[in-house]
């Protein structure tokens, strides 16, 4: 089949849905889709282009997604695999990413229990980051990007082999590596938290709990960078030696040590600043261990995510005496309330992997039970492997297409 024919039976094929033609000023002459004179093919094939896969196979009427059904932070229980979602199309503005990687997040199951809006309901669309190639775009968004182009996103609904992706979010990788997939979310939540809110400087002592996760790989190495003494909690000697691999001067498995002896013992007038997400009594134990003047950065408390309330408890009563007598303080970070760092952010941290001076450690399971995180379907099980703590790095999930296939 030709170029124009493809572009022609691809038009065709999506029907009323592209009645939004009519409203560009080169179809003009177009009627109702609904009804009257049927749309002449596009004349300006560089314009019609944009509506085909890079590849040449035509794009899919449907495709596979994850939906959230049901409120629970139970994710097996909340979401739903569906096999026939209508592939959306790209209004003027957006792009129609193919997803080659997505991100798992500890906060997946938060989202699926409907903690992050209360006034959504179910059924909605769930997964927060996603690299892929452009296989189409409105007008408009073509005058930044073109067909085959690859990018990175994070907004909701990831989890999909198709996702619209308005333009002015899209992020230019150099290409679709999972490496750059890591930086969207756990990256820039590292690089902007402790740039507005660590204070970091030459020799001081940083904690970073959960040292090994996504997130902590980046806290550790950007600590670093920023000359301080990085101490790593973790649960393996695996983990003890990847962090050791990426400039951490003391890992603590605490899995075989006794965290708060060793803190105690090496550390007797407190860390500088802990990097704390895991929450419960490594919460309770970083506020303790905290030096006079000492700051508290939390980015999350995953202990916590997988029960009815979504969280651990505490010893909150204790916490203001103990502040008080160290003027020591607290600081929470959420990304979204920092977005207007987030594009400068990105580019640094693209640069710096580009130029190998950022490990971006992907995990994507190959030594879990099962293997590989492949499909959709492996979402699943790659949720539970985090909440398992088995991961090093970032939990990638890969989502393999077929070239030149009808999908």
């Amino acid at each position: 089949m030709s170029f124009h024919a493809q572009s022609s039976a691809l038009l065709r094929s999506w029907g009323a849905q592209l009645c939004w033609l009519q409203r560009r000023p080169w179809a003009s002459p177009l009627r109702s889709c609904l009804g009257g004179a049927r749309p002449r093919p596009i004349v300006d094939m560089s314009y019609s282009r944009h509506f085909l896969d890079f590849h040449g196979s035509s794009i899919p009427t449907t495709m596979k997604k994850l939906v959230v059904t049901k409120l629970s932070s139970n994710f097996r229980e909340a979401v739903s695999l569906r096999h026939d979602a209508p592939v959306p199309l790209p209004g003027d503005g957006d792009l129609l990413v193919r997803n080659r990687f997505v991100g798992i997040n500890a906060s997946d199951i938060n989202y699926s229990a409907g903690r992050y809006d209360t006034s959504v309901k179910p059924p909605f669309d769930v997964g927060f980051e996603g690299i892929g190639e452009v296989v189409a775009l409105g007008l408009s968004a073509s005058a930044r990007y073109t067909v085959g182009q690859p990018v990175a996103y994070m907004r909701p609904g990831a989890f999909a082999e198709y996702t619209i992706v308005p333009a002015k979010e899209a992020i230019p990788v150099p290409s679709v590596k999972p490496e750059f997939l890591t930086l969207l979310v756990s990256g820039t939540t590292a690089y902007i938290s402790l740039k507005e809110l660590g204070e970091l400087s030459d020799g001081k002592t940083v904690l970073v709990t959960a040292a090994a996760g996504g997130t902590g790989q980046f806290a550790v190495q950007l600590s670093k960078k920023a000359k301080c003494h990085v101490i790593g909690t973790c649960s393996s000697d695996e983990k003890s030696g990847f962090l050791k691999s990426i400039g951490c001067d003391h890992p603590i498995n605490y899995k075989t040590e006794n965290l708060a002896a060793v803190l105690k013992k090496d550390y007797p007038k407190g860390v500088d600043v802990v990097y704390e997400s895991v929450g419960g009594q490594m919460f309770d134990l970083a506020v303790s261990s905290l030096a006079t003047k000492g700051r508290l950065i939390i980015i999350g408390f995953i202990s916590g995510y997988q029960t009815r309330t979504g969280l651990q408890p505490g010893h909150v009563e204790m916490l203001p005496a103990k502040l008080l007598r160290k003027s020591a303080s607290i600081r929470g970070f959420f990304l979204n309330h920092y977005l207007s760092e987030y594009q400068t952010a990105m580019k640094h941290l693209i640069e710096m992997c580009e130029n190998r001076e950022l490990v971006c450690e992907v995990d994507l399971g190959d030594m879990s039970p099962e293997g590989k995180f492949a499909g959709l379907e492996s979402v699943f099980r790659a949720i539970d492997y985090m909440y398992m703590g088995k991961n090093i790095g970032k939990i990638v999930v890969e989502l393999p297409h077929s070239v030149n296939s009808k999908l």
